[in-house]
């Protein structure tokens, strides 16, 4: 197409295009960009200017991006009186690889989220959140260097779905009487009371695997040793016990050679240190308390353990499952403590979409919160890279807020562009301005509690140009 939303397509840029699973890239590919609400036309003003100088200085002028406006939010709605004009989402498809700022929830009805909206409208399963610790940055915890943990959340289901309805209306009743049958035809003691709001929380076999392939190629591809399930199972056991059980399902399938669970590790582990080890003994060693269980739980073990060794101890065995994909899970409640306590056991971290909600705005407090956290979601054949954080309206067009999030989310986009050089010195020079204690007001606040007496405050606008700054100085240390 010629335009979207009225505004010609860019005649100096190419198209990303997809075939065979990868994208082609050209040297000046067209990317749309969303400005955002609020604070988000300092931050988009200001994250510009760091794509483009950081492009510039590791192509010598040989490639650059092409950006091209689309609408969503207010600026949409002022406009053509849509929050989100099928047109921006046409754009995204045509283009495939865009990036935004911070998006307001309309007032009144309507779109309840266009964060959510665009992810589930593109199919953009993924919510890819990688949480690293930047030197300098004040941190509530002791060890904040132990943070470097990449979090994929399923974007797409759970309660993000949007399917709940308002106490009295007529479809709430509707729904609650019909769960109450079914209750009532199983003899079941419990019936939903008939004042409650009611939602539904899918989670789908689809959904679930598609998440988990990601995340384990993502392993593969980058030399991870763990991918974590988290879930709340132990509560939850047909929508959250199930995406920990098609988790596992899915990486044996398509990833055996590769992987290896955590129970199966201690089932050929035992062995490996014991060969003449009876079914019996190790399956007692793997299930703590089994002597006090049924006999029928017994020999669900003993079949678990003798099934592990008979299909994968000649390829897993013998120590060799210490070189593999570890595929382990956690409870939802106690992984929220682990990250504190022992952040640095875990690399890759998959959940459904709420407790993937929680888990990374939890990681993003030990780092210098949602200012400085990336964040992208991405799909088959398209991504879409935005900052964390809310539009802070109060604070627009003031040149203060930190415009950390969605310049670290642009690094995100250029290692996915394959543009590996680019985020990197997006990234180191970022991290140099911080260590120099040159910092927006956020920071700058954290800084002057821990008695840090040298921090300087910078604008948003200040901060990005102190990024660029540092760039040539971070360019030659990487060179040398």
């Amino acid at each position: 197409m010629k335009s979207f939303n009225a505004v010609p397509v860019p005649s100096d840029g190419k198209l990303i295009t997809y075939a065979d699973g990868k994208f082609v890239i050209p040297d000046t590919p067209i990317i749309p960009f969303i400005e955002g609400d609020g604070t988000g036309r300092d931050i988009w003003k200001a994250s510009q200017r760091v794509f483009d100088a950081a492009v510039e200085k590791s192509f010598g002028g040989k490639r650059r991006i092409v950006w091209y406006e689309v609408f969503a939010g207010e600026k949409a709605f002022k406009q053509f009186g849509e929050w989100l004009p099928q047109d921006t989402l046409d754009a995204i498809t045509e283009f495939r690889i865009a990036i935004k700022g911070p998006l307001t929830t309309p007032v009144g009805g309507g779109i309840r989220s266009l964060n959510v909206a665009i992810r589930q409208l593109l199919n953009l399963y993924a919510c890819w959140r990688p949480v690293k610790y930047i030197p300098g940055v004040p941190s509530p915890v002791k060890h904040p260097e132990r943070m470097n943990i990449i979090i994929f959340r399923e974007n797409t289901e759970d309660v993000y779905a949007g399917m709940e309805w308002r106490e009295g209306s007529p479809q709430a009743k509707r729904l609650i009487e019909m769960v109450n049958q079914m209750l009532r035809e199983e003899n079941a003691k419990k019936q939903i009371r008939p004042d409650a709001g009611v939602g539904i929380k899918p989670i789908s076999i689809t959904a679930t695997k598609q998440l988990v392939r990601r995340a384990i190629r993502y392993a593969l591809e980058h030399g991870q040793k763990t991918v974590t399930l988290v879930h709340k199972g132990n509560i939850m056991k047909f929508t959250e016990g199930s995406f920990r059980d098609w988790g596992y399902e899915l990486a044996k399938e398509e990833f055996r050679p590769h992987i290896v669970t955590e129970r199966e590790s201690w089932a050929i582990g035992n062995k490996d240190k014991d060969p003449n080890l009876s079914i019996e003994a190790n399956a007692a060693m793997v299930e703590p308390g089994l002597e006090m269980a049924t006999e029928a739980f017994k020999q669900t073990v003993y079949k678990e353990v003798k099934d592990c060794l008979d299909s994968i101890y000649a390829t897993h065995g013998h120590g060799q499952w210490k070189n593999k994909i570890l595929v382990n899970d956690r409870i939802a409640d106690s992984m929220l403590q682990q990250i504190q306590t022992r952040a640095d056991e875990y690399q890759i971290v998959c959940t459904p979409n709420l407790n993937g909600d929680y888990l990374s705005d939890a990681c993003a407090a030990q780092i210098g919160g949602l200012g400085v956290a990336p964040g992208a979601n991405i799909g088959d054949g398209y991504g879409v890279f935005e900052a964390t954080h809310g539009t802070a309206p109060k604070y627009a067009d003031k040149d203060v807020i930190n415009p950390g999030a969605v310049i670290r989310s642009g690094s995100l986009m250029f290692e996915f562009l394959g543009w590996p050089q680019v985020a990197q010195l997006i990234e180191d020079a970022l991290a140099k301005t911080i260590s120099q204690h040159r910092v927006t007001y956020d920071l700058e606040r954290l800084m002057k509690m821990e008695g840090i007496t040298d921090a300087q405050k910078l604008s948003c606008s200040g901060f990005a140009s102190a990024i660029i700054e540092n760039m040539d100085a971070v360019a030659k240390a990487q060179a040398a």
